[in-house]
């Protein structure tokens, strides 16, 4: 029996299980509270996007020791790693490029202007506080890069009480992670402070052959050890005056050392950083503005054999003005104003190496009785791409036996990185932007005390960029056109003490160029991936599972070089000693699974993570 149909049937028997003892159920949840899907206040419950929402008691629950471990199993999201921890790691939300996912920190930009992507490898997990991933098109609210969706990163923050932590943990491959902090506050002010330093033997990231037929992942061998450093540390502080007025103003910091390989390069050194402030007031009852504005920094050095190869360094500058006004009960208006600069430098040179945007977006949300509905546009001035409108519409009804329908359009646009436009020898800067359409139904609701939920999407993009090789050069093209269609089924409950949770995400990434690629499936894309958690809390013991799968994927546009899918089990336990005193452990890759997401790039076999953890509370 073929991979996939192993993992299809695993996934539906798991999302069943609930059903079948749901009456036995008795779950209690509170309204999870998100900001990105509509750049206002609103419960996921509520949202007529499909979000996802982690927060700090979740990340701690999974015991993640990164990101990526992290979003592996967010519905409709598939991760690709080049080898591990710390090296490259991108995502494909809803089937979309790589880099058709926009990153924010809290609030601001995020990601390279070179590359387009995110480095998400870099991004300390320790200093999280919580993740909110928006699939589907927002560009109607955030502009460029968000055709597949938003991931918005939140840095830890402070509450009422003072709330000092350390841990210190260890584990495979000779790794090892220490983390502090102390955060607090009162009903006017409040504060976070947190540094963490981990550091990774590593394992050998790439099994390349350097001539081998139909290339060879990193084309080349270098069987050692590929290590991994990450220094970083975290602050944000907050102040509320009399009046209302509110401050903030936040920084995220993190450096550290790579090793790789590569045939020009095999080490690097980098720097991701985010600087930002925000000021919100309240004039008026109905009337709420805030200011906010942010750097990103994107820079690395990078090596081979320990000699310097190249650097590369990125700013992103993002200044919004947003103003939201209840005009009456149930009717909320936001008008805005955004304005991004990008910059690049280092050693390679760019024929142009800055530009900036600017924007108006405004955005209605009506909500009268069951019925939910949400209308947005958006006109972005790009310095290179002149004007690029953007626009969304959606609408829901909750029925009075829970059941929710929603239905949503959304259009998007990706302006092509600076690598595509002007990398010496490779850039073509008569590109234009990618452009695409997105539709989507779903379905919610709760039966039998099992919270479930259904959604379907289509998706069309144009002017896909394509990379095409000829007989001097190879060089990016608006050659290509894709139709993704998706499936997105959730379901979770609690059953005799057990915290049960389950999702399924079915994905057809179709390619419709013209050429000997049409009707292939578009390269790195899981087409079937589900994920099952299962929890339980025995006075001061909580174990866990999760059970993830993956269907196959190509690794090229061909579809010649076949990736198989696979299953993976963890296993996770953790009790509290005294007082905030607890130790925790993680067992991953339980049934040593060889497998890989990028071809030729290796994955983890069994691994473990020991964890003891000190967090008193201080009311």
């Amino acid at each position: 029996m073929r991979t996939e149909t192993r993992c299809l049937q695993t996934a539906l028997l798991y999302l069943y299980l609930p059903l079948a003892h749901g009456d036995e159920a008795n779950v209690s949840r509170l309204d999870t509270i998100t900001v990105t899907a509509t750049r206002t206040e609103r419960s996921v419950e509520e949202s007529l996007a499909s979000v996802t929402v982690i927060d700090r008691d979740e990340i701690e629950r999974r015991q993640a020791q990164s990101v990526q471990d992290v979003l592996r199993g967010v519905p409709g999201l598939s991760v690709t790693n080049n080898g591990g921890m710390g090296k490259n790691t991108s995502v494909h939300l809803r089937g979309t490029e790589s880099d058709h996912v926009l990153v924010l920190i809290d609030g601001v930009r995020a990601g390279s202007a070179t590359s387009g992507a995110m480095a998400f490898q870099d991004i300390p997990i320790d200093q999280i506080e919580r993740i909110e991933i928006v699939r589907g098109p927002r560009s109607s609210l955030y502009g460029s890069e968000a055709i597949g969706g938003v991931i918005q990163i939140f840095t830890r923050k402070g509450g009422k009480g003072l709330r000092p932590y350390v841990s210190f943990g260890a584990g495979s491959h000779s790794m090892y992670k220490a983390t502090g902090g102390i955060s607090g506050g009162d009903d006017r002010v409040w504060y976070s402070l947190n540094g963490s330093r981990l550091e990774t033997r590593g394992f050998n990231a790439c099994a390349g052959r350097p001539f081998s037929l139909g290339g060879g992942g990193c084309f080349t061998r270098q069987p050692d050890d590929d290590g991994y450093r990450n220094t970083s540390g975290s602050a944000r502080v907050g102040y509320r005056f009399e009046n209302g007025l509110e401050i903030e103003g936040n920084l995220l910091h993190a450096e550290g050392d790579n090793k790789f390989d590569g045939t020009t390069q095999n080490r690097s050194r980098f720097v991701q950083q985010m600087v930002g402030g925000s000021l919100k007031y309240a004039p008026l009852e109905f009337w709420t503005t805030s200011l906010r504005a942010g750097r990103t920094l994107d820079e690395s050095d990078n090596f081979f054999d320990r000699q310097f190869s190249s650097s590369f360094n990125t700013q992103r500058v993002n200044v919004t003005w947003q103003n939201d006004f209840a005009l009456a009960k149930g009717h909320l208006f936001t008008l805005g104003l955004d304005y991004y600069n990008d910059q690049v430098s280092g050693t390679t040179d760019y024929l142009v190496d800055s530009r900036d945007d600017k924007v108006g977006f405004a955005q209605y949300q009506l909500t009268m009785g069951g019925f939910d509905a949400v209308a947005g546009v958006r006109v972005d001035d790009n310095e290179q791409f002149g004007v690029q409108p953007t626009g969304n519409v959606a609408v829901g009804y909750g029925f009075e036996n829970g059941i929710r329908l929603t239905g949503s359009w959304g259009s998007a646009f990706k302006a092509p990185s600076f690598n595509e436009l002007y990398f010496p020898g490779f850039g073509n800067p008569e590109l234009a932007p990618e452009n695409s359409e997105s539709w989507e139904i779903g379905a919610s609701g709760e039966i039998w005390n099992v919270a479930w939920a259904l959604n379907g999407y289509h998706t069309e993009i144009e002017d896909l960029i394509a990379t095409i090789c000829g007989p001097a050069r190879c060089f990016p093209e608006n050659l290509n056109r894709a139709r993704i269609l998706g499936l997105e089924a959730q379901a979770s409950t609690r059953i005799w003490g057990f915290d049960i949770a389950a999702n399924l995400s079915l994905i057809d990434p179709e390619n419709l160029s013209e050429g000997p690629d049409r009707g292939n499936r578009l390269p790195r894309r899981a087409q079937t991936m589900f994920r099952f958690d299962l929890d339980r809390a025995i006075g001061p013991v909580r174990v866990g599972t999760t059970v993830y799968g993956e269907g196959r994927r190509f690794d090229d546009a061909a579809n010649t070089q076949r990736l198989a899918g696979y299953v993976t089990v963890d296993l996770r336990a953790s009790v509290d000693l005294y007082r905030g005193l607890s130790v925790e452990g993680r067992v991953a890759n339980l049934l040593n699974k060889h497998y890989q997401t990028a071809r030729f790039y290796n994955q983890d076999d069994l691994n473990f993570f020991v964890t003891v953890r000190y967090a008193p509370e201080f009311l």
